[in-house]
């Protein structure tokens, strides 16, 4: 009787351990999709941040939204006339952008912002994939690299499609 009695309580302690670990997967489950989207929601800002200070000609701004190393890149490729430009490294992306809102201070038409992106993450880093539709240039297909940076997801390269308007 005292062997069917330890056999029973060891089944009850198992099931009880079990369903606890299940309720403490699913609340860590729970966690993790949280902080994902919240992960998600901090980079989609960023991004919506650098585009509106870029349009705007707000030099300081879109400053403030890039990692400032070396190995920062930034390229376009324009399908609608096969031109195509890559800049390389912080001082270099820093000087074109800053030469150009110089020599073209009028703003130009904000895209529509975005609120759909494709998101993978690896350690303080995120790969991110979105399209948008620019007034002026039609869709683009754009790939950011951003690297989190005391707390704040800045980018670290970027790659735009430009691919005009669709007929």
């Amino acid at each position: 009787m005292l062997r069917k009695s330890n056999n029973y309580n060891i089944m009850v302690l198992t099931t009880m351990l079990f369903a606890f670990g299940c309720k403490n997967d699913t609340r860590t489950l729970e966690s993790e999709q949280s902080m994902f989207e919240n992960e998600k929601e901090a980079i989609l800002e960023t991004i919506n941040e650098e585009t509106k200070a870029a349009f705007n000609r707000n030099y300081l701004s879109w400053r403030e939204k890039w990692v400032h190393d070396s190995f920062v890149t930034k390229t376009y490729m324009n399908m609608t006339d096969s031109s195509m430009s890559e800049t390389i490294g912080w001082e270099e992306i820093n000087l074109f952008v800053k030469n150009y809102i110089e020599e073209h201070p009028e703003r130009d038409p904000v895209p529509s912002l975005v609120d759909d992106i494709k998101v993978q993450f690896y350690g303080n880093g995120a790969w991110v994939n979105f399209d948008q539709n620019d007034s002026l240039r039609g869709l683009k297909r754009e790939t950011r690299l951003m690297h989190k940076v005391n707390g704040k997801w800045k980018i670290a390269g970027m790659h735009t499609t430009i691919y005009g308007f669709r007929k």
